[in-house]
């Protein structure tokens, strides 16, 4: 794979499990990738294009793990930070409903929310439109070298080190990061892997969704620890062995 995008590659769909969410509910790779299509599509009707950058809420479930994916398969960064995403005028936010009457985007910035309809009417309901839009992935140019993820942004519009030293991450150093989870484990199909805490650090998003995703093992967000310093992840085998995953490096810094 070269971009995180390929994950969503259309002769992966299948009735395997591909993620479990903090509700408990599975979806199937089948599932994922066709509603991370429609997801890419919402995106881009509310102007997100490659380049430009989507705030997303960081709690981990499905529609946030959407947001991901849809936007990395256009070439559209991600940043796990919304209120930065306001005030730094991001092309989308994407919250839950009830943060709707605290988010005011900046000019330019379309609001969309997930779990119900929101109270605005210039807000835009991320599921109504989620489960009407096209089921394929509109066309991206987007490269190894492209941010996928970004980190923290100066008032000048200078890339600074996030608080954590991270700053922006590339689709290249993501998809590394989760290659050296799945050697050093033997991840594969039937395999899962659990991460407990949210989606904003990304050596833990690379070690908990985007390794197994990768080669075709569940990703399950256990949704505990949100508040937790740093998120933790788990390798789970069949026979009910379970591993500690150490989240990797974020090479070529």
């Amino acid at each position: 794979m070269d971009v995180v995008g390929d994950i969503l590659a259309r002769d992966r769909r299948s009735r395997d499990i591909a993620l479990v969410t903090p509700d408990g509910r599975e979806r199937t790779y089948r599932d994922l990738i066709t509603n991370a299509y429609k997801a890419a599509n919402v995106l881009r009707y509310l102007g997100a294009r490659e380049g430009s950058t989507v705030a997303v809420e960081p709690a981990p479930g499905l529609h946030t793990t959407l947001g991901l994916l849809g936007a990395a398969g256009l070439g559209a960064p991600v940043r796990f930070d919304p209120a930065a995403g306001i005030e730094r005028g991001d092309r989308v936010v994407l919250v839950r409903v009830a943060d709707e009457s605290t988010t005011e985007p900046a000019p330019g910035t379309s609001l969309a929310v997930f779990g119900g309809p929101p109270e605005r009417p210039e807000t835009t309901h991320w599921e109504q439109e989620l489960w009407s839009e096209n089921p394929g992935m509109p066309p991206s140019a987007v490269g190894p070298d492209d941010p996928v993820l970004r980190g923290a942004e100066g008032g000048d519009g200078s890339r600074d080190a996030a608080p954590d030293g991270i700053g922006d991450v590339s689709h290249r150093q993501l998809l590394d990061a989760a290659a050296s989870v799945v050697d050093e484990h033997g991840l594969g199909p039937g395999d899962r892997v659990v991460l407990r805490g949210g989606l904003a650090e990304p050596r833990a998003l690379a070690a908990g969704v985007v390794a197994p995703l990768a080669v075709g093992a569940t990703a399950v967000l256990a949704g505990d620890g949100e508040s937790e310093d740093e998120p933790t992840a788990t390798v789970e085998w069949a026979g009910g062995d379970a591993r500690p995953v150490a989240l990797p490096p974020l090479g070529g810094r």
